[in-house]
């Protein structure tokens, strides 16, 4: 299986999601673009935050200097990010793909995050409860929807909010995989915990 996370923005929880699920599948992980934070990146925040050693962590495809759009970021580091050359790492393990951002957010003048998603990937979206999170959810969904892709599972980050969740799973009629508090701190103990009460929904897909 192979599981596609994106989300409804920037800052909304990808990557402790992808955590959450790299360990309860024990599956494979790569992000195919790295945009700033290149000493603590995405992928050693998921090293750090997995207890299983069954999971490996591909190199990124691209790794930029500056935190921004992609495009923008590699603009910077005076180069341009070639889709053709993001290839997905072979593995006979599960892989959890994380994207940048949201679905939209541009790589270059003609690509976007959306154009990554393979017709064989899984789509899980991350939605952080803030002001305006259900329409950005809801614009998330139907602009993967216009592109062929279905949304396989939400996943809901922030403290319980049952009228945001429920008028966009009504709406949707998408999967609820699971919620994730506002926690004090994540460190390998939670995030166990979660792929713990994730493991189930998640096999299901």
């Amino acid at each position: 299986m192979k599981l596609f996370i994106t989300g409804i923005g920037t800052d909304v929880g990808k990557t402790i999601a992808s955590a959450i699920i790299t360990e309860a599948l024990q599956a494979d992980y790569w992000k195919p673009v790295q945009a700033g934070d290149i000493k603590d990146s995405d992928s050693h925040k998921i090293e750090r935050y997995i207890s299983n050693s069954k999971t490996r962590i591909f190199q990124n495809s691209y790794v930029l200097n500056t935190p921004a759009s992609p495009h923008l970021a590699a603009e910077i580091d005076g180069i341009s990010i070639d889709i053709k050359e993001i290839k997905e790492p072979k593995t006979g393990n599960h892989l959890i793909i994380e994207g940048a951002g949201g679905v939209l957010v541009p790589l270059n003048g003609n690509d976007v995050v959306a154009d990554l998603i393979k017709r064989d990937y899984k789509v899980i979206l991350v939605s952080r409860h803030y002001l305006g999170s259900i329409n950005h959810t809801l614009m998330t969904i139907e602009v993967l929807k216009s592109r062929g892709v279905i949304v396989e599972g939400v996943i809901f980050n922030g403290n319980e909010n049952t009228s945001t969740q429920s008028i966009i799973l009504q709406k949707t009629g998408i999967k609820m995989l699971g919620r994730i508090d506002d926690e004090p701190y994540f460190d390998k103990n939670v995030i166990l915990d979660y792929a713990d009460r994730f493991r189930n929904n998640l096999l299901e897909l």
